[in-house]
């Protein structure tokens, strides 16, 4: 997320944002990359601090900074403090790459987390590999993203992982034997959830619709759906559609359970749907603040709360997490080459969204859980497997 999280943890933000790319080519790099400094690491924020899908990256800029300042006031690593250049990607991929550059060109940055979403991270790689320095996105979901990209390093599980669960699911907790399938097309991450689920369900899809971001009028495929005989209506998107989407099927009267990914995450999915109509809805999160957590997951919720006067979502502690991971690898460190060849052998790394161990491909497979919602709220969470 996704939305992940989720997600997504979760390719969005604008039809441009939401085509992400695939596999990236990234072109020669600068093998020692960015000296570390004497006094300070520094170390770049690349967030969606504005923009349409600025719920994410603000979580995950809290975060992070969040867990810079823990860091810092434990001495911070090997005794010299985390300096942070924080920078507004505005939820765009040209912007993301731009901000990248000057990252790693002026500021000279050793590691850089963000951007949140695939399509910023898909542009922001290509420059952070040229220059010889990591990044790490808390939550690009999009499969096949980190192929041949030394640099990049993904916090959460991808979205094929999402499909699977999301079809495990329906057919063995909700019994779903028929679903409507409605895709975010304009979308990699939603069109990657909805290909894995269609190769993993055994059950019957009734109907297979796509709307596009951006979007806000879905009365027509709704209609379409409202007739048919279905047991669940699975939706990969992001909350800037999926809530509308509730919103509008809840008013026609759809009452059936509505099943999507870590796209869902966040408050503002509430807002769109609104409290009343958010009822019988599961998604997919990286993290969750209403089951038993451990003691580190515990320490987190009751610092972000008293930092921000909010819950954090699994966008915020992927980020936390993922911090926590570049000082991991910055330990003995003297460039940002080394950091990311730290980064590359962790092994069971445990932060608040569980253990993290990167693959070969830089990516790593999370516990997830599967929230229920009722009135806005979420009521349960549940570990699941695909």
């Amino acid at each position: 997320m996704k939305k992940k999280f989720a997600l997504s943890f979760v390719a969005l933000a604008s039809v441009a944002l939401l085509a992400a790319c695939g596999e990236v080519k990234s072109g020669a790099s600068n093998t020692t990359g960015n000296p570390v400094d004497e006094k300070t690491i520094k170390i770049g924020f690349n967030f969606e601090e504005t923009g349409a899908v600025a719920a994410y990256g603000t979580a995950e800029q809290k975060g992070a900074q969040l867990a810079v300042d823990e860091i810092n006031a434990a001495g911070g690593i090997d005794g010299k403090q985390i300096e942070v250049v924080d920078k507004d990607n505005k939820s765009e991929t040209a912007e993301a790459a731009s901000v990248t550059t000057n990252l790693v060109t002026q500021s000279k940055v050793a590691a850089i987390v963000g951007p949140a979403t695939s399509g910023a991270t898909a542009a922001a790689v290509a420059n952070a590999t040229k220059a010889g320095v990591p990044l790490i996105s808390p939550s690009a979901t999009q499969d096949g993203l980190t192929k041949g990209q030394d640099y990049l390093f993904i916090g959460t599980f991808q979205d094929s992982f999402q499909g699977k669960i999301i079809s495990n699911y329906v057919t063995n907790k909700l019994n779903a034997k028929k679903v409507v399938l409605y895709t975010d097309n304009a979308s990699d991450y939603a069109k990657g959830i909805a290909k894995s689920f269609r190769e993993a369900y055994k059950g019957e899809i009734v109907a297979d619709e796509t709307f596009v971001a951006g979007d806000t009028d879905f009365q027509a495929a709704l209609t379409k759906i409202k007739d048919k005989d279905f047991d669940a209506i699975v939706l990969p998107g992001y909350y800037t559609e999926a809530g509308k989407i509730v919103n509008q099927a809840r008013g026609m009267g759809i009452d059936k359970p509505i099943v999507g990914g870590d796209g869902f995450n966040g408050e503002e999915f509430v807002q769109q749907a609104t409290a009343e109509k958010a009822s019988n809805i599961y998604f997919i999160s990286g993290f969750s603040t209403t089951v038993e957590v451990s003691a580190k997951a515990k320490a987190f919720l009751d610092a972000y709360r008293a930092k921000y006067n909010e819950e954090p979502s699994t966008f915020a502690a992927l980020a936390y997490d993922s911090v926590h991971l570049v000082a991991n690898a910055a330990k003995g460190a003297k460039n940002s080459g080394e950091i990311k060849d730290n980064l590359a052998k962790t092994k069971d790394f445990d932060g608040v969204t569980g253990q993290t161990s990167f693959d070969a491909d830089h990516n790593t497979v999370k516990t997830a859980y599967m929230m229920t919602m009722n009135n806005g709220k979420v009521e349960a969470a549940e570990v699941v497997k695909p």
